[in-house]
């Protein structure tokens, strides 16, 4: 049996802009585990990702909409960056519902990269701690949380926050995602 079989995780992302790997390597490695993985974006059609938020990557189909998607059904939630991407998420009231409404479930928020952005718009990072992309310090800190420079940090604080930095931190992050989600730790 894979340690996830039986978990469903949402993956939230625009049509253009997520960083290629920040979203294909969570979904592969987690579908790998045994969770069941739904994609929703913005809208049915193809996502475009980037590499670099500059170079065409690969596209994925998404299995279906921001709107339609309800945090009571899923375990977990992944918010991928790329700037263009997280930019657009956080200003997306469908995705802002659905952070808020997986914080406020206690259910775990795993954001990597600009992801964090969309937990700042939601309201949810008074008194935690997280990483991000270092250019998101400023945005974290006034948003009320501490921002810490490493590879991956959860907080446990009132629900999960998991965050990474960087498309570098993967493994640590997806590690993090499945431990939270099992109960052991990465």
């Amino acid at each position: 049996m894979a340690t996830l079989d039986g978990k469903k995780i949402l993956v939230i992302a625009t049509n253009y802009g997520v960083e290629q790997d920040e979203i294909v390597v969570p979904v592969d490695q987690l579908r790998a585990r045994g969770a069941s993985v739904t994609v929703a974006a913005q809208e049915t059609d193809t996502i475009q990702t980037l590499v670099g938020d500059k170079d065409p990557g690969t596209t994925l189909d998404p299995d279906t909409t921001l709107a339609t998607v309800s945090a009571g059904d899923f375990d977990a939630l992944v918010i991928p960056g790329g700037t263009i991407n997280a930019d657009n998420l956080r200003l997306d009231k469908s995705a802002v519902r659905l952070a808020t409404s997986f914080a406020e479930a206690g259910k775990p928020v795993a954001a990597i990269c600009h992801g964090p952005w969309t937990l700042v718009e939601a309201g949810v990072l008074q008194g935690r701690t997280i990483t991000s992309y270092p250019s998101l310090q400023t945005d974290v800190r006034n948003a009320g949380a501490e921002w810490v420079d490493q590879e991956v940090q959860v907080d446990d604080t009132n629900g999960t926050l998991i965050t990474s930095r960087t498309p570098d931190d993967l493994p640590a992050f997806v590690d993090a995602i499945e431990a939270s989600l099992t109960g052991t730790s990465a």
